[in-house]
């Protein structure tokens, strides 16, 4: 099945310059230049909304680009098919799209002042905005576009000389990607379909099971250990449990089986998670953690470790934090840390491995690209074999059913077990998600038989 068409939408390379007599919005307050300077990118109605830093340039530097230590990516949009239809008011893809039809609104709002939770309101101030029309169209032909690169200035009204001015550049790629979905939780044992459009197909299989030992990792066609139905009785019969105090939550492990029955994938518990000490909560200090192997000379091969803990609640109440390692091929060389971030326990979210601008600056000119760009900025690549997005997943909040929807990059799956690691990674992630639970309050239905187990 063909992967679906996404479009990511790159902001970056930002570089202030103000005016000695410039002031904040409403007259008042010292020159920006005695704060740091933030920007705010937001991309037509999507929800999401980017914040990073922007470094002021002396007043008197040239029209030239900003020198390369200021170029970085301070936002990234990744739209869907659906999303795009929804920018046009029709399908995207449609070569008979009106006019207009297409065109997305990028807004980027520059402020001086500090970005922390607790006074932000009070502190910063407005130094001015800039709106740019995207026409997204221009990348249905698979090519890169850079919409703009240079300066722009700040505002309306005023002669220029009297404004700030942002350099920013902004660029749409085409980033296709193949989509995978649960059909249930994952400790459910459930199906995984892959989705193109409106198409639906089965192409792997989930088992989840709770092994007794660590080390019991069987490599073989589907047992009547890991059998869906056994598992999912074994895990349904004590839904209402309210677990004790102290008590572990150990041995659980999902095996992605493809539609012959044979193992692809497995994710499996190695470290339990165990409340600290005084405590009924996973600490960072003592995370627990899962491997994610593949199948390699009849036998399972650590391909990646998932460490996760319960985070203290900010603003935004307690979170899972979360670090993924790739693993070396040998046993000897430490792991590369792809991704590490804290998704809300209440709302839940989206695990990520996005690794756009870790290597080349990614708004940088490529020879399919049109307009212009910034210099080429090299980075140390934490992996040469993974770049730009890899892959995404959703998680559900604590305490409540999640259905994973995965998206994998396309250049990062050369065969089904490719997928396959992903899709256990996702699993894990999302069972993760109630390890962490404090120990005080029950797990959701299908995983206190899990730790009754124990």
């Amino acid at each position: 099945m063909d992967p679906c068409p996404f479009v990511r939408v790159l902001v970056g390379n930002l570089a202030l310059k103000v005016p000695v007599a410039a002031r904040p919005a409403g007259g008042s307050g010292v020159h920006p230049s005695a704060y740091p300077c933030f920007a705010t990118v937001r991309l037509d109605k999507l929800p999401s909304r980017h914040t990073a830093a922007v470094p002021l340039l002396p007043p008197d530097h040239a029209d030239a680009p900003p020198p390369p230590a200021a170029a970085s990516l301070a936002a990234g949009f990744h739209l869907s098919k659906a999303d795009l239809d929804r920018i046009a008011g029709r399908s995207f893809f449609s070569p008979a799209s009106p006019s207009g039809a297409g065109t997305a609104k990028l807004k980027v709002a520059i402020y001086s002042g500090g970005r922390g939770t607790t006074c932000w309101l009070r502190s910063r101030r407005l130094l001015g905005r800039v709106s740019l029309p995207l026409d997204l169209r221009e990348t249905a032909e698979g090519r890169a576009v850079v919409f703009h690169s240079g300066w722009v200035t700040l505002g309306k009204g005023a002669s220029a000389a009297a404004k700030a001015q942002l350099y920013l550049t902004v660029k749409a790629e085409v980033d296709p990607r193949f989509v995978f979905e649960f059909d249930g939780e994952p400790e459910r044992s459930p199906q995984v379909f892959q989705v193109q459009g409106n198409r639906r197909q089965p192409v792997y299989t989930c088992s989840f099971s709770c092994r007794h030992h660590s080390g019991e990792w069987n490599f073989g066609s589907r047992s009547a250990q890991s059998d869906p139905s056994s598992s999912r009785r074994r895990c349904s019969s004590f839904g209402s449990e309210r677990e004790r105090p102290g008590k572990e939550r150990k041995g659980w492990s999902v095996t992605v089986h493809d539609l012959s029955g044979s193992p692809v994938a497995l994710a499996s518990m190695v470290t339990p998670f165990v409340a600290s000490p005084g405590t009924d909560r996973v600490s960072r200090s003592n995370p627990g953690a899962w491997l994610i192997l593949r199948p390699g000379d009849g036998t399972w091969q650590p391909w990646g470790r998932l460490e996760a803990w319960r985070e203290r609640g900010g603003p935004a109440g307690d979170g899972l934090g979360y670090r993924f390692e790739l693993l070396p091929d040998t046993a000897a060389g430490p792991g590369v840390t792809l991704a590490e971030s804290t998704i809300s326990a209440s709302k839940g979210g989206k695990f990520a491995i996005d690794l756009t601008g870790a290597g080349a600056n990614p708004l940088a000119r490529t020879p399919s690209s049109s307009g212009r760009s910034g210099e080429l900025v090299r980075r140390p690549s934490p992996c040469p074999g993974y770049r730009g997005f890899v892959m995404s997943s959703t998680v559900a909040s604590e305490g409540k059913g999640g259905r994973p929807a995965v998206e994998v990059g396309v250049q990062h799956v050369g065969c089904s077990e490719d997928a396959a690691a992903f899709v256990a990674l996702a699993a894990a992630v999302d069972l993760s998600m109630n390890a962490c639970r404090l120990f005080s309050h029950k797990l959701r239905r299908g995983l206190s038989s899990a730790a009754a187990l124990w």
